[in-house]
This record gives C-alpha cells, structure tokens and sequence, in this order.
C-alpha cells in the first residue's frame, strides 16, 4: 500500500485519514509537541487504527518540510481565531462573565 493512500487531501491546509474525521495535524500535535508516542495516540483516537497513527507519523518524516509548513499554518490559524474570538466574544460569554463579575461582587 502507497503511504499516500492513508489519507484524503481535502485542500491544501486540510488533510485527513483516510474514512475518519480525523486531521493529520491532531495525531502530529500529539506526537511533535507532546511526545507522545503512536499507542498513547491511539488511546487519545480510539476512531484510529495503530497502523494509521503510524502511517500519518512515517508520512511526516517522509514530508517533514512540507508538513512542518502545514503545521506551522495551523497552529497560527489557531492563534488567530483565538484571539479573534477573545476580542469579539459571543453575547452568550459576554452574559457569562457579567455574571460571574456580579456574583463576585457579593
């Protein structure tokens, strides 16, 4: 089986295994920046096979430039509409914190 058939690519910024919801960068995050390894992966996505959490790691090393940029992008996508969010939050979280802000108050 060619390593590329383990995954839909989507679009330039969205890859997936192959028949799951799964992106790629979920199991990297897990594996560069946690250090975990392929079976605690598995644990964390019990919709994953063990092959798979490996075949998506085998794919980094074989891609590791093209998939650090797709990560990097990621992560600064996150960041992004984090502090998107922060900035402009919805009515619902604005109520919520007037709330706690009173409830503090007494």
């Amino acid at each position: 089986m060619n390593i590329e058939d383990y995954f839909d690519h989507l679009s330039q910024d969205d890859i997936r295994i192959k028949d799951t919801r799964v992106g790629i960068e979920s199991v990297l995050y897990e594996f560069i920046h946690r250090e975990q390894s392929p079976e605690a992966i598995k644990k964390r996505f019990p919709s994953l096979t063990l092959e798979q959490v490996y075949a998506t790691i085998l794919y980094y090393l074989h891609n590791k430039s093209l998939i650090d940029a797709y990560m990097t992008e990621w992560l600064a996508y996150g960041q992004r509409m984090r502090q998107e969010q922060a900035a402009n939050p919805p009515p619902v979280v604005v109520r919520l914190r007037y709330l706690k802000q009173q409830r503090q108050k007494v």
